[in-house]
């Protein structure tokens, strides 16, 4: 392979074996090294808007020139700049096709690593050396910091490398270096991981935006970030430390059976690190063992699942083009893994009205938070149609499970009938009891926490009677027919008779200072019968139909007014005779009379305004 012209493009330079082929002798004295203007401006390109692989292809050029340099090994850059219309179709081989012209021009061997440009340049005539790369024998250099209990390293340059340890809800940071990582290390790394994920079939780029890569490589999840988003080079390096299956996880069988019969619009919800996707994938390796078909949505591809599902990434960057192929493909169950914007929301609920299983993953602090995050995308009474089954992790394990419903009724808390409306209930799995209503009110959608309300309004009834008991045990003794309000947790309302008062007052206050020091609160003391004016005399008599009220003569032709004991009953103006008759068949009458025959108190008072 001596004196020959070997012309370079952007995908063997990235993946880093022409260093290896300068270094092993593959390319040597006498022989000529063609760097493409056009693969420059590519890996320019893509390094000022901090995409990985062009910061690595710059690197392996330098790392080229070096070798050729200290082995008498022409290189030389040729051939034109790509316009702007062609820098726009690079994604569609634009700036391939110019690399290959000038392998064309040069009559020059074409050196590759992208198995579609070496078949283009055998068809087209041209010498081409499509190089596979050789896979690594050694683990790649990140895997050093890894243990069984290690979940995740995060690696700054500049700063001590850190790892988080343990198990979900009891991790622990830790520093897993004596020195800190500086930039060039952390670069050969991120190179030596670039270069895996071209080479390794478990090996895919997930993300690639200015600033960020997320590289998917076997179990590894590889998070690499660059100025202008962050402010140094970063990489965070993920794998998952648990492998479960359905019945490790304790699971009822009341809630095994809906899982396997029933619900076709789960939602498995809990904070980062709660074991969402852990127990994403048990689920799908139980559906599996169902016989279902079973399809993942992801992005970044990282669930570890049985090799009978299939994962699928965005399609052309959108999973709604992505829906258009999986309906084809008839799934009995999808997951869709990390639904974040309004559009994946969108997708879930037109899988799921089309027939397909769905199982989402979703970030929320609280099972209720699950429900929330679906209202205002989708309309409120179509919840329940796209999400029946809420699963809310936390520490790895299944903390609470709702049941979502759609009924019609008066809201709790609300009387009248004509209230009626729409509206979602949000159960408790296991006791079936409802915890949350939510509704409609006008514009606004309205979350009731009807358990809680119900257990606030039970314990405030309850201490509310012990209060009522203690203080009716004190100031018994002065009226055992006080009204006892309590207006707040600090102050009460006291209500006795007018004769009562001086007594309960006492001299200079002294009685009511005594009973509040006594009792820690506040009481004000009220007459318990309004003043309307004096208390009158009367007779009382049974005569024929009636009941007949003989009165002091200074009322006659004035109102008066009846009570029994506290309760006002009527108002009534004093006839001939000062007299007060009061028919018995009516209500009124009916209960003075039932007043008479148990003894209840009657009283009559001069109404002031009369």
């Amino acid at each position: 392979m001596n004196n020959t012209l070997y012309v370079l493009d952007t995908s063997i330079i990235i993946n880093g074996e022409v260093t290896r082929m300068l270094e092993s002798g593959e390319i040597s004295k006498g022989d000529e090294v063609v760097i493409p203007i056009a693969a420059l401006d590519e890996l320019q390109s893509q390094a000022s808007t901090s995409k990985e692989h062009g910061m690595v292809g710059l690197v392996e050029i330098k790392r080229i020139r070096e070798l050729c340099s200290t082995r008498n090994i022409n290189l030389k850059f040729i051939g034109s700049r790509p316009e702007l219309d062609e820098i726009k179709l690079a994604k569609h081989g634009r700036i391939d096709s110019i690399i290959k012209d000038v392998a064309l021009q040069e009559n020059a061997v074409l050196v590759t690593a992208d198995f579609v440009q070496s078949m283009v340049a055998e068809a087209q005539g041209i010498k081409c050396i499509h190089v596979r790369p050789p896979k690594l024998s050694k683990p790649l250099e990140f895997e050093k910091f890894f243990d069984d209990k290690t979940m995740s390293i995060h690696l700054k340059e500049g700063t001590y490398p850190l790892a988080k340890k343990g198990v979900p809800d009891n991790l622990e940071l830790v520093r897993i270096g004596d020195k800190k990582i500086g930039y060039q290390e952390l670069s050969r790394l991120v190179k030596e991981i670039s270069e895996e994920s071209r080479s390794s079939e478990s090996g895919s780029i997930e993300i690639s935006k200015t600033g960020a890569t997320v590289i998917q490589l076997g179990k590894y999840r590889i998070a690499i970030t660059r100025a202008p988003f962050s402010d140094g080079l970063e990489a965070t390096i993920v794998k998952p430390i648990a492998k479960l299956t359905i019945d490790d996880y304790g699971l009822s069988e009341k809630l095994v059976a809906r899982l396997s019969e029933k619900a076709e619009g789960i939602i498995i919800s809990g904070p980062p690190g709660s074991g969402k996707s852990t127990l994403a994938s048990s689920l799908a390796e139980f559906y599996v063992t169902k016989r279902k078909i079973v399809k993942t949505f992801e992005s970044p591809r990282d669930l570890q699942v049985p090799e009978e599902v299939t994962q699928y990434a965005p399609l052309e960057g959108s999973f709604e083009k992505a829906v258009d192929i999986l309906l084809l493909v008839r799934p009995d169950y999808t997951i869709f893994d990390e639904i974040r914007r309004n559009r994946d929301f969108q997708v879930f609920a037109d899988m799921k009205l089309a027939g397909v299983g769905m199982i989402g993953v979703v970030h929320a602090s609280s099972p209720l938070d699950a429900v929330q995050r679906f209202i205002g995308k989708v309309e409120l009474g179509m919840i329940p149609q796209i999400v029946d089954t809420i699963i809310f992790m936390s520490g790895g394990m299944v903390k609470k499970v709702y049941e979502i419903k759609l009924t019609v009724k008066v809201p709790h808390g609300m009387t009248e009938a004509d209230l009626a409306r729409p509206l979602v209930e949000v159960r408790d799995f296991e006791s079936g009891d409802i915890e949350y209503e939510i509704y409609t009110y006008g514009e606004e959608n309205i979350v009731v926490p009807v358990k809680e309300i119900a257990e606030k309004t039970q314990t405030q009834s309850a201490v509310k009677k012990l209060a009522e008991a203690r203080i009716k045990d004190v100031v018994r003794r002065f009226d055992p027919n006080a009204e006892i309000i309590i207006v707040s947790d600090n102050r009460i309302k006291l209500r006795v008779h007018k004769d009562v008062i001086p007594r309960i007052i006492g001299k200079g206050g002294a009685t009511i200072t005594e009973l509040e020091d006594l009792l820690g609160i506040k009481i004000d003391v009220e007459m318990k019968t309004p003043a309307l004016g004096r208390e009158v005399n009367f007779d009382i008599v049974e005569s024929g139909s009636g009941i007949v009220f003989t009165v002091d003569s200074d009322t006659l032709g004035k109102k008066v007014d009846l009570y029994i004991e506290d309760e006002f009953i009527c108002s009534n103006q004093v006839g001939k005779k000062s007299r007060i008759k009061i028919d018995k068949r009516s209500e009124n009458g009916r209960r003075l009379l039932n007043a008479l025959l148990t003894g209840q108190s009657i009283r009559i008072y001069s109404n002031l305004n009369s």
